[in-house]
Formats: structure tokens, C-alpha cells, sequence
């Protein structure tokens, strides 16, 4: 079975790709989630932050922004010497930040979803790229995207963050022509 050229053989990857990437996420809390994983991967990829991803959501309370809210000095002590999670302070902090931004945008939109798949009026974009080296880092809509989530507060959420994070959350579908889940697409 083919995949994506980025998939390695590991089968927490191959499940990840097989079944989460490019598949449309509406969860608020989910998005909020890979919003921050997006952005802890920042300088390292996304394999490693994947094969950290449970110990992120033991450490972050299941990305629950609610609680998040509420961390203090104590918490990201403990938080920053933790060796299930990458030990960045500004990574740790974006967090936090992204936490107290994200119910800015909940109480405009009505919800973090509402929100986020604007940018692609509400539906999926579907890509019909043949090799892996078309596939862009970045585009106009996570372009857009970064700038006003930036204008709202939030940290570690530039454009190739963000398109990162668009790929992974289905709000587009870059998976390649080749791939068993690019030729179900067509």
C-alpha cells in the first residue's frame, strides 16, 4: 500500500497518516490541540513531537484551554522538566497564551471551529498534487490565517505552522495522487 513519501515505517506514523492527517477536525478542543503540537514542532519534525504527542496531553491536561488558563509559575516549573515534552519556555508559555486567546476567539465566533474553517469557508480544500516535492510549506490562506491568529495573541503560529496545521486538521487534503488515501479523494 502506498503513502505519502513523509510516512517512515514506524506504525504510530502510518496510523497517524492512515487515519488522522487531512480527515476534517471540528473539535474545538481537538483543533486547539494540534494548533500547539503544531507549534512545539517548530525547529523539529513532526515525528517527534507525534512520538511525544500522549506525553503533551498528560502534561497539558488533555489541551483542555480551561484549564490551561490557570497555570501557574509552579505548573510551568514542572511543565519545563518534564523529558516527555520538549522543554522550551517560550513553546511551554505559547501554550498558556494560546490558551487565553483562544476564548477571545470563542466569544466572537461562537467556537474555535467556527473560527479556524473560515479561513476555508467551511469546507475542505482538495489538492491534487503527484509528487511530494509540489506540495507547498506555506500558501496564501495560511498566510492569512497566521497574521490574524498573531493580531489575536497567539504564539508559535507562523504561516508554515499554520499550513502545517491546516494539513493535518483536513482543512486541506495534500495527501499525493500516489497515496491509497490521495487516489480515494479523486
Amino acid at each position: 500500500m502506498e503513502r505519502c513519501g513523509w510516512v517512515n515505517q514506524d506504525p504510530l506514523y502510518i496510523d497517524y497518516h492512515d487515519h488522522e492527517w487531512g480527515v476534517p477536525v471540528y473539535d474545538d478542543r481537538l483543533l486547539f490541540e494540534y494548533l500547539n503540537l503544531e507549534g512545539a514542532q517548530a525547529g523539529l519534525s513532526w515525528y517527534t513531537i507525534l512520538k511525544k504527542r500522549e506525553n503533551y496531553r498528560k502534561a497539558f491536561d488533555n489541551f483542555e484551554p480551561a484549564k490551561i488558563i490557570h497555570y501557574d509559575d509552579k505548573k510551568i516549573q514542572e511543565l519545563l522538566s518534564n523529558e516527555g515534552i520538549v522543554r522550551n519556555r517560550l513553546k511551554v508559555n505559547a501554550v498558556i497564551t494560546n490558551a487565553k486567546a483562544y476564548f477571545e476567539v470563542v466569544k466572537e465566533f461562537g467556537s474555535f471551529s467556527n473560527y479556524i474553517w473560515s479561513f476555508v469557508d467551511g469546507k475542505p480544500i482538495q489538492n491534487y498534487y503527484r509528487e511530494l516535492k509540489d506540495v507547498p510549506a506555506s500558501t496564501e490562506i495560511s498566510e492569512r490565517l497566521s497574521k490574524d491568529l498573531k493580531k489575536r495573541g497567539f504564539k508559535f503560529v507562523g504561516t508554515t505552522i499554520c499550513y502545517a496545521f491546516m494539513q493535518a486538521t483536513g482543512m486541506v487534503n495534500d495527501h499525493i495522487f500516489s497515496c491509497h488515501k490521495g487516489q480515494l479523494s479523486f
